[in-house]
């Protein structure tokens, strides 16, 4: 075999990796996961509700997919009355940020009522992913 022909497929054989790996990512962009209640995060400055699950949603001036987000979170607000939405900007406020270790932009969570953390997302997430989670928080 030549040199080029080695190289061509080492390159080929890198692009159906790195395509392989977007698409694996892209997959779980926006997908609202549950996650493990953790008792040691300080939540009492985010505004969260005392009667009614938050949807509490990370962004700031320079994140496009944000205002995806923005969208989607009013129209659930709009379907779900019961829902109280907090809107943080991470440059505004980086330690609500780190604490809840937001490492990109834009992230969602769900806090219950009593202030728990019960789902996260990463991306924008589904307008029916966000009813199904907070429904049941609601009765």
């Amino acid at each position: 075999m030549s040199a080029a022909v080695t190289a061509g497929a080492a390159i080929a054989a890198a692009l159906g990796l790195a395509a392989t790996a977007g698409l694996l990512h892209n997959r779980r962009s926006g997908m609202l996961r549950e996650t493990p209640v953790v008792a040691d995060v300080d939540t009492a400055g985010l505004g969260l509700s005392p009667t009614a699950p938050t949807l509490v949603h990370f962004t700031a001036v320079w994140c496009g997919p944000c205002a995806a987000v923005r969208r989607v979170i009013d129209q659930v607000c709009a379907d779900l009355p019961g829902v109280a939405h907090v809107e943080i900007d991470m440059d505004a406020h980086p330690d609500a940020a780190r604490a809840l270790s937001v490492l990109s932009l834009p992230t969602t969570f769900i806090f219950d009522a009593e202030g728990r953390q019960r789902y996260r997302s990463a991306g924008v997430p589904k307008h029916a992913d966000l009813e199904a989670a907070l429904r049941p928080l609601l009765t």
